[in-house]
């Protein structure tokens, strides 16, 4: 059990490049970290890790036991798994992120519904509006609300979404409602913004004839400024509100503001790019039992709360 330890250590430290980031991971001080890295170096007799002051490298010795581990570790997964499957609870703890507003309104509800159901799994919920590293931060499970690229990540679709333009309709009536998607760059627009964000620039959608009278649609980039921003999507929200800007938002998050007319939809013929919800895991061919127990109660309950609730914000 001590070399199985032993492997995870030196996979968390090739995977994140430092000892004392291995460390924070998997909470053990740095010390203990290079004492089992030094452990696995004497059993193996073999080098695997070049260290400076500065960079932490795997020779090349370590990088060919990297992915022996990782085929060792995986197949360990796969023995708990195949134990779960033929009648075995899941168990142990899941650790999920969400975004702040998705985690307040529709998952949070939903955890100790899964609890009741499965008594063996604790379950470590993460809100943030930040987009986490999943590795870095030991996460078994993200749930983004993205247009997601192709990585090395393996993705779980719930649904595509609907975002609108929105804005009070005290602040269109003093600035004037926006006509073309560049009318934009003159308004307050509301950005949700952190480390490595994307979503100061806004992709806007505008139908047009093709050849033989067909609609097609073409897409409008734009880098957009505003003199307010937040790290918090029902900050934007509160915003909007309360007349400061125009925020773009995904529909079932504003659509009862947008009922009641707090909230009007800006430039409706010029819609943003739709987003995909989705369950995102970190590369593995096998999913651990208690992970994939969530997952499959998760995302037939979610595509259906936000069906019944707001089936117009659904693709």
């Amino acid at each position: 059990m001590a070399l199985l330890e032993n492997m995870q250590v030196f996979v968390r430290v090739v995977d994140l490049g430092s000892l004392s980031a291995a460390g924070r991971n998997l909470r053990m001080s740095p010390a203990l970290v290079s004492h089992r890295i030094q452990q696995l170096e004497a059993h193996l007799g073999a080098r695997l890790l070049n260290r400076t002051t500065r960079q932490l490298q795997a020779t090349e010795t370590g990088l060919v036991f990297y992915q022996h581990c990782l085929e060792v570790l995986e197949a360990v997964e796969r023995a708990h798994s195949s134990i779960a499957a033929e009648g075995g609870a899941p168990s142990g703890s899941v650790r999920v992120t969400a975004p702040l507003g998705f985690g307040r309104r529709v998952l949070g509800p939903l955890v100790p519904e899964f609890r009741a159901a499965n008594p063996m799994v604790d379950v470590r919920l993460r809100l943030s509006d930040h987009l986490l590293d999943l590795l870095r931060e030991s996460v078994d499970m993200a749930i983004r609300m993205a247009t997601l690229k192709d990585s090395s990540f393996v993705v779980r679709k719930i649904a595509d979404l609907r975002r609108v333009l929105v804005a009070a309709p005290r602040y269109l009536e003093a600035r004037g409602r926006p006509k073309a998607p560049s009318d934009l760059l003159e308004h307050d627009c509301l950005l949700l913004r952190f480390p490595g964000t994307q979503q100061y620039r806004w992709t806007l959608t505008s139908p047009r004839k093709g050849d033989g009278d067909k609609d097609e649609s073409k897409s409008t980039k734009l880098s957009i400024a505003g003199p307010m921003d937040a790290d918090d999507g029902d900050v934007l929200t509160r915003w909007a509100v309360d007349g400061h800007g125009i925020a773009l938002k995904p529909l079932w998050e504003v659509a009862d503001e947008v009922k009641s007319g707090a909230l009007e939809i800006v430039m409706p013929e010029h819609p943003p790019e739709p987003v995909q919800l989705a369950i995102v895991y970190p590369h593995r061919a096998l999913l651990p039992a208690k992970v994939q127990s969530l997952s499959d109660f998760l995302v037939p309950r979610v595509r259906s709360l936000l069906a019944a609730s707001h089936p117009e914000a659904l693709l």
